[in-house]
């Protein structure tokens, strides 16, 4: 009896968040998505699994992130592409279940099934949605968990065979088969159905965002794919056996939800420029800056402006995690870094990578490191960046992508007609 064939390890890009979107709007000869065209079709024809964009809501909060609305983005790379999935981050806690349905179901049809949402619970952006105070994260939480179960009943509320062909190029529709949800809940009460014809995927690929207890159990409940922040192995294995035994006890199917890691790579054809490209980088930290960038990670409200940067940060001076309302799991992430007795400088410099997965190698090197995650089963997709930047481009394409394929980590080809296929998700529960 021949050995169950593994799943392979499944390859996401960023698409959004370049600063290169401010020199495309004030030039009239060229879209926005200009540059992020390119980027999919490259990614595409290197046979990556999706594109992702990012969301924040506020200006200047992140760089570029945000400068173009996630869903009407992906809309057009849809356009260009035919295989890779789309993965739009879109928040919860500012939009209406109903809207969202009707957003992401549209996407999945113009895109032919290659639809998915990373959903968030925002931790920031409020001062635009009105005059009230970013909610607990454990209020944004609850209207999560309303806001999925609305989502998923109206992608059910087409019951099967509510559209069937009609042998002539139209459709059969059984209105009977078209069903309210009536829906009532603390936050949305929402009869339905959908107006939105049944899904190429039935419903798109749930993705979440989201590592305070509360993101956890949001994630064990409704997430398929949950895209983390695990800087080392202990805490991907620590996660994963966590989330996915909560998942266990709530009836989800073997394997979920599928864990995905941002991977910040500094790649070097040797160990000599490896070791002289992270000296340059730490080399070019602004300290003063990254005083207040750290800050942010542990949440805000603590000022690192005058400690010392070559001790640790005191005890006394490190945040109650219970406190913090925006990115509790960052502020997690960052108090475990200084409580282990990592100083001030080095906390800076590693408030770089936002507290995700970074590793330093030759592409052998780093195709070590994601082979030891792989083979401990906690790690199942892969988000690399770099593709607009042509020495980066360079090391992943004909670097670390070839070395992945030769050891047989990622696969060497799209499996079927969708982005649920391609990612080879168990089925949806039955309606």
């Amino acid at each position: 009896m021949g050995a169950t064939r593994r799943r392979p390890l499944k390859t996401v890009t960023g698409v959004s968040g370049s600063a290169e979107v401010y020199g495309a709007a004030v030039d009239p000869g060229q879209s926005t998505a200009a540059s992020a065209i390119e980027i999919a079709k490259l990614a595409e024809a290197n046979g990556f699994d999706a594109l992702f964009a990012a969301d924040l809501l506020s200006f200047g909060a992140q760089g570029a992130i945000g400068a173009q609305e996630p869903l009407i983005f992906l809309s057009a790379l849809s356009a260009v592409t035919t295989h890779v999935g789309l993965i739009a981050t879109v928040t919860t806690t500012f939009h209406h279940p109903y809207n969202l349905a009707r957003l992401f179901g549209t996407l999945d049809h113009v895109s032919n099934g290659r639809a998915a949402w990373n959903a968030v619970t925002s931790s920031l952006g409020e001062e635009n949605y009105g005059d009230q105070d970013l909610p607990s994260p454990e209020e944004r939480y609850e209207r999560a968990t309303e806001s999925l179960e609305v989502v998923n009943a109206l992608f059910d509320s087409w019951r099967p065979g509510a559209l069937t062909p009609d042998g002539h190029g139209g459709a059969i529709l059984d209105a009977d088969l078209v069903r309210p949800i009536d829906y009532e809940g603390k936050h949305f009460t929402v009869r339905g159905p959908l107006n939105i014809p049944p899904l190429p995927q039935r419903r798109p690929v749930q993705f979440q965002a989201g590592q305070s207890e509360a993101g956890i159990e949001l994630g064990a409940r409704f997430a398929e794919v949950v895209f983390t922040s695990l800087p080392t192995l202990d805490d991907a294995i620590t996660y994963t056996k966590k989330i996915r035994a909560r998942a266990a006890e709530l009836g989800r199917a073997d394997g979920l939800p599928l864990i995905m890691s941002s991977f910040h790579a500094t790649y070097g054809a040797s160990e000599a420029e490896v070791r002289q490209l992270v000296r340059e980088r730490a080399e070019a930290t602004d300290f003063d800056a990254g005083r207040i960038a750290l800050a942010d990670m542990l949440g805000g409200g603590i000022d690192l402006s005058e400690l010392p940067l070559d001790q640790p940060i005191p005890e006394q001076a490190l945040p109650e995690l219970r406190s913090i309302h925006r990115r509790r799991g960052r502020a997690e992430i960052f108090s475990g870094f200084a409580r282990s007795g990592k100083t001030l400088r080095e906390l800076i410099i590693a408030a770089k990578d936002t507290g995700h997965w970074a590793a330093a190698g030759t592409p052998e090197q780093l195709a070590d490191a994601i082979a030891e995650r792989y083979d401990a089963g906690v790690l199942d997709v892969l988000s690399v960046g770099g593709l607009a930047e042509p020495r980066t481009r360079d090391f992943l394409l004909n670097g670390l992508l070839p070395e992945l394929r030769r050891r047989n980590i990622i696969g060497t080809d799209y499996l079927g007609a969708t982005f649920r296929d391609n990612l080879e998700l168990p089925p949806l529960p039955t309606i």
